[in-house]
């Protein structure tokens, strides 16, 4: 059994090593058809503070980091989360996704621009 055997329907584990893992959001749909490829909502579990891009070299991890994103430059910032392992950070990660599968994460607040029609349709797939 993995940390993210309990993950919601819509998401998928679309990378998962010793440095964290990428969750994504029906990549069925963001398939740049019916959504743009970019706009793939996307959980990130790192040992790095979702605002640094890239870890500090032979740095130890005393902390991990769940974020979402909708964009690549659209980070739904009240979802961010610091957890003292990794295994807390996994099932944080699994919440967050259970959580935004539901309705239940407000992430049109995390556009300065709202992009309505996307956001609407958005919703419709989630909650």
């Amino acid at each position: 059994m993995t940390a993210f055997d309990d993950l919601s329907e819509g998401w998928q584990v679309w990378n998962d090593d010793e440095d964290g893992a990428i969750l994504v959001y029906r990549p069925d749909v963001f398939d740049t058809q019916r959504f743009p490829a970019p706009c793939l909502p996307t959980i990130r579990v790192a040992c790095r503070p979702p605002t640094e891009r890239k870890r500090r070299s032979h740095s130890a991890p005393d902390s991990w980091f769940v974020s979402l994103r909708l964009e690549p430059e659209v980070r739904v910032k009240d979802a961010d989360a610091r957890f003292d392992s990794r295994d807390a950070a996994d099932a944080g990660a699994v919440d967050l996704a259970a959580r935004f599968d539901m309705g239940d994460i407000d992430y049109r607040d995390a556009y300065q621009l709202p992009r309505d029609d996307y956001l609407d349709e958005l919703d419709e797939l989630t909650g």
